[in-house]
């Protein structure tokens, strides 16, 4: 609801609202696909992230990101641009792998997960446990201590099923678990594990944790349905450091009829390390630097 109104709006209110705006909406379709703007944002991305590769929190190509993107704001002539101090967290992922070697020899295609702990310098050699679902954890319970757990969860969207990635460690930590391997998050993948966050809880003891290719987690729930043993040898040379210094980076077009009033649109700069973040998240920090733009190259009386 909104304090401007006396009633509920509803969605063919707001549909008739944004409808009235056709005429700007025509005149922005144009200029982006057509005009000065046609291929702007795309190119800008690819620039982007060409010129700085991989972007992690807490390093180097990230702070010489933030300062490419606060002079090129500048550059296009937005209004309060500007950098705001703050704290970001600060994981490294080191060397890392994951090989089965029982029943045979196998290179495991695994990426440690965003904050995870290292294993020992000798790695953790254990035999694997495969589930199918917290569920199924639960129920195989008294099997699970000093097993490295492998989750082969079906996808079923992003929301549900990176549940997972998120959690896995702790409910395979809270049963005595070593580490545990995760099934990207992903509906197919070709030998390409994904990597992302994790959380830990802090009752819980930290293991190690990694998500492995669909193809991987499948082979082993077949080798495991079959009542093969499977033995893991996995190492990972993580490590969290104290938070680092960064900045948010900021850019402002003001309104002239409600010039106090707040929109805000956003993205984040910074990237995993094993790939450039044109999508996660270039694509959202440069829509809303486009979003900007757009705005600043239909003039001031587009502005509310």
């Amino acid at each position: 609801s909104n304090t401007n109104y006396s009633h509920q709006r509803t969605f063919e209110d707001i549909e008739r609202e944004i409808a009235n705006y056709s005429d700007v909406a025509e005149k922005i379709i144009k200029l982006a696909v057509y005009g000065k703007a046609q291929n702007r944002s795309y190119e800008r991305l690819a620039l982007f992230v060409d010129t700085f590769g991989p972007r992690l929190s807490g390093s180097r190509n990230l702070e010489l990101a933030i300062q490419y993107m606060e002079h090129a704001l500048r550059k296009d002539d937005l209004e309060n641009v500007h950098l705001e101090p703050v704290k970001i967290p600060h994981w490294e992922r080191g060397e890392e792998s994951a090989v089965m070697i029982e029943p045979y020899n196998h290179t495991i295609a695994m990426l440690g997960l965003g904050g995870s702990v290292a294993t020992p310098p000798e790695g953790i050699t254990a035999e694997v446990l495969v589930v199918s679902s917290f569920d199924d954890l639960h129920k195989k319970a008294p099997e699970v201590h000093g097993k490295i757990i492998v989750y082969n969860q079906r996808y079923i969207n992003y929301g549900k099923t990176v549940l997972y990635r998120l959690h896995g460690a702790v409910e395979a930590a809270k049963l005595g678990a070593k580490a545990s391997l995760i099934r990207s998050i992903a509906p197919f993948s070709i030998n390409s594990p994904h990597t992302g966050m994790q959380t830990y809880d802090s009752t819980v003891p930290q293991v190690p944790t990694a998500c492995i290719s669909i193809e991987d987690a499948e082979l082993m729930a077949r080798l495991f349905s079959r009542g093969t043993k499977i033995v893991v040898t996995l190492k990972m040379g993580a490590k969290t450091y104290p938070d680092a210094d960064s900045f948010n980076t900021v850019a402002e077009i003001t309104g002239s009829k409600y010039p106090e009033q707040v929109v805000l649109i956003s993205g984040h700069l910074d990237s995993w390390d094993v790939g450039q973040g044109a999508m996660d998240d270039g694509g959202g920090a440069f829509i809303s630097w486009e979003a900007l733009s757009l705005i600043k190259d239909l003039g001031k009386h587009f502005r509310l």
